[in-house]
């Protein structure tokens, strides 16, 4: 894990590799906090969202961001949406039947990247565009718990994008990693000058 004071650095270095990135569910909470963190960090050359619609943004940030319809159910004849990409986030959630996508991670990792990492956190905690009430009920449960305690159970979503984007800049001997809600709170706590 990279020490606080090395992510401004990695970041830098990072950046100057001229990375592409795609982002499978962009139109979820984590992918939708995702996308709009690495605009800002400019971590990427290219960003290409893939899923089965496209995404309509207003902001200029957004105007060069690039996006390829795919059927989930039939990924194999878009395998060039993957292709040409340095760095891959698949924010496909739990709600699989929903999202489409029962095999996406598998598929995903059939692409041959150098790294793959999944990341495997708690309850999320956000504030959701769409009505899901039981899941409502659960946030404000455990939003409502000391941190210490709810810390292994739920995890707000800018601590999971946080996560993930000190992951991909810090380099890793390892090819697949996974991380479970414990391991995404402490990299996601790593730098916390990132704004939630």
């Amino acid at each position: 894990m990279a020490k606080t004071e090395a992510l401004p650095k990695l970041r830098e270095d990072f950046r100057m590799q001229n990375k592409s990135v795609f982002i499978l569910g962009a139109s979820g909470e984590t992918g939708r906090v995702l996308l709009k963190e690495i605009l800002e960090q400019n971590l990427f050359s290219k960003i290409t969202l893939i899923g089965r619609r496209k995404l309509t943004f207003d902001e200029e940030a957004y105007k060069n961001v690039n996006q390829e319809v795919v059927d989930f159910e039939k990924l194999d004849d878009y395998a060039s949406a993957f292709q040409g990409h340095d760095v891959g986030f698949c924010c496909l959630g739990t709600t699989r039947k929903k999202a489409g996508a029962g095999e996406v991670e598998a598929r995903v990792e059939e692409l041959q990247f150098e790294r793959y990492s999944v990341f495997r956190p708690g309850v999320l905690l956000c504030d959701r565009q769409e009505s899901r009430p039981s899941e409502w009920l659960v946030r404000k449960f455990f939003g409502s718990l000391p941190e210490s305690w709810a810390h292994g159970y739920s995890v707000p979503v800018a601590t999971v994008v946080r996560a993930m984007l000190n992951n991909a800049v810090n380099p890793s001997g390892k090819k697949k990693e996974l991380l479970d809600n414990n391991a995404i709170h402490d990299l996601g706590k790593a730098d916390d000058s990132l704004k939630p």
